[in-house]
């Protein structure tokens, strides 16, 4: 019997469709921003290619759903689908006419107008969400905190919720706080606060955050039966704008820093390498502050990407060198904020001693000798050498010419000479004599275990076959 009622009910909605085989309609034309709408397209007919729908008024679609069903239309029987996409617009809109394709021929759908309204806090206050800032015009790079605040009355029944963060496009994200949870009166209080800098100058604009909240709901089929199911509905926070001026004089950062260099030795051995260690200080933006590394003639300098933790800014450079050098102050120049005026701070020169290395070039003075000069009795007399004959004279000189020349090809001096080599336990040496070869990637792969065995305090050994090879094919010595 329950059939029969069926095929009765079917038979006496059929004239609905006797004049387009194509029909659609929604279960609300008004809705509140966060409210879930649902689309319905009837189709009849025998062949029938369903439409592929990825968004309706510019929202994606949250969940499909299709029922089919057989008419009788003339005596004859047709296949009617109902396919329904359920979406979420965030403005009022109009939904365009879609293409159905129905027995070779392509029907279209009527537009249909959805009128998107303001949530009022008076109809439904179990739940409210909103965003403050504590300022809207400040500096690019000001650091600046945005709170983000989640109201839920105590009777409210959440069977399940998702949360979506707002959007910072445009800020430096510095900090976020964990959600704190506390109670006013019939409300329950859940606070995250955002420590943001804006990246540019002008109008900047931050999203609102959206909650959706599932809650148990009963519905009436097409039965008119009722039923108990889940439905979720969304609460959206106000947008902020945000102004963003930009920095006087052509300065880049903003805040309030300290600045200081510190090196582990003043005094090394010659292409020894001394490492300095350079930390910024403050509250500001530091994301914009560019390496540190300096250029200083003769000396080969080596730096590390800057890491930033919180209000620490901290980057390494290694100087190697075989005589003494002088590192000059690092400078940042910033703008206040108290005292509204660009300043200067800078860190102490350091001076680097090299062992074995002078101090000072030295002229080489050739001072002719007038003592002996003036002295009579040193003069030698022509006639006194006479008895040299100029073959005796010739033949000295052609030995001093044949031995110099000897002298020069054999290189004695190399065997006495000790060969000065890189050692593996020397493991500082070793990063920066690699440092200019790093895009092979065995030597990347070096010197990724040197940089965590020196800096990390890790012990990880090192191929010393593949490390030979290296200094062989780039001639390391």
């Amino acid at each position: 019997m329950k059939n029969l009622g069926k095929i009765v009910l079917i038979f006496l909605c059929t004239p609905l469709f006797l004049y387009a085989e194509v029909k659609a309609y929604v279960d609300a034309t008004e809705v509140s921003i966060g409210d879930v709408v649902t689309l319905n397209l009837s189709i009849s007919g025998e062949d029938i290619k369903k439409p592929n729908l990825f968004s309706i008024c510019e929202s994606d679609i949250i969940a499909t759903s299709s029922q089919t069903s057989i008419q009788m239309i003339n005596l004859e029987y047709k296949k009617a689908y109902t396919l329904s996409y359920k979406f979420m617009p965030k403005k009022s809109c109009v939904i365009a006419p879609i293409d159905i394709i129905v027995d070779a021929k392509v029907e279209k759908t009527q537009p249909i107008n959805i009128e998107v309204k303001a949530r009022s806090k008076k109809a439904d206050s179990n739940f409210e969400l909103s965003l403050k800032s504590a300022k809207n015009e400040l500096y690019v790079g000001e650091p600046f905190d945005v709170e983000l605040l989640f109201r839920q009355k105590r009777s409210a029944e959440a069977l399940d919720s998702k949360f979506v963060a707002p959007e910072f496009k445009g800020f430096w994200i510095k900090g976020e706080t964990q959600p704190q949870r506390t109670e006013e009166g019939n409300f329950i209080l859940t606070k995250i606060a955002y420590r943001l800098a804006p990246q540019r100058e002008g109008a900047l604009q931050i999203s609102p955050a959206q909650m959706s909240i599932a809650s148990r709901a009963n519905s009436q089929d097409s039965w008119g039966s009722w039923a108990a199911n889940v439905t979720w509905k969304s609460y959206f926070s106000n947008d902020l704008n945000i102004t963003a001026k930009a920095l006087p004089n052509g300065v880049s950062l903003v805040g309030d820093f300290t600045l200081k260099a510190t090196a582990d030795k003043t005094q090394i051995n010659p292409n020894e390498a001394v490492n300095i260690t350079i930390e910024v200080l403050g509250e500001g933006n530091l994301e914009d502050i560019q390496s540190f590394k300096p250029f200083i003639s003769g000396v080969s300098v080596f730096d590390e990407k800057i890491v930033i933790d919180k209000t620490k800014l901290t980057q390494k450079i290694a100087f190697v060198a075989d005589g003494n050098f002088t590192i000059e102050p690092f400078t940042l120049h910033y703008f206040d904020l108290k005292e509204q005026q660009v300043k200067s701070i800078s860190s102490a020169a350091i001076d680097i001693e090299v062992k074995g290395a002078s101090s000072s070039k030295q002229e080489l003075l050739v001072k002719r000798d007038e003592t002996t000069a003036q002295n009579p009795s040193t003069d030698i007399a022509l006639e006194d050498n006479e008895e040299i004959s100029l073959v005796m004279g010739f033949v000295l000189l052609l030995s001093g010419f044949i031995f110099g020349v000897a002298f020069m090809l054999l290189q004695p001096w190399n065997y006495f000479k000790r060969e000065k080599t890189v050692s593996i336990k020397e493991p500082k040496i070793v990063l920066m004599k690699l440092f200019p070869y790093k895009d092979n990637e065995e030597v990347q792969k070096i010197i990724d275990i040197l940089e965590k065995n020196i800096y990390e305090g890790e012990e990880i050994k090192i191929d010393t076959k593949v490390l030979k090879e290296i200094f062989k094919k780039y001639e390391i010595s």
